[in-house]
């Protein structure tokens, strides 16, 4: 089993969350290596560029792991305007509860 490590997207200037993606040690490298963030899709079982089709990319600003190192936050610069699949710039939206 392919062993993932979440990885929460914040958009640096703003602070807002951005989406939760996973990353295997291959994305971790690439993104770190090429700038620009990389996942392991668990849908398409393949590594991924964000953006690779839509144009809208993740510009690497800065890189954090949790205490456990169990998890990441990066800080990234859009490139495009729109990070979720549904054509909107934040995955996470308000919801009633």
């Amino acid at each position: 089993m392919k062993k993932l490590i979440p990885a929460i997207i914040q958009e640096n200037s703003t602070g807002e969350i951005l989406m939760l993606g996973y990353m295997d040690e291959e994305a971790f490298e690439k993104t770190r290596k090429e700038g620009f963030v990389y996942f392991w899709s668990r849908k398409r079982k393949r590594l991924w560029l964000k953006g690779e089709t839509s144009g809208n990319k993740l510009r690497v600003k800065e890189i954090l792991t949790d205490c456990d190192k169990d998890s990441l936050l990066i800080k990234v610069e859009l490139v495009g305007e729109n990070v979720c699949h549904k054509g909107i710039k934040s995955c996470f939206q308000i919801t009633q509860m």
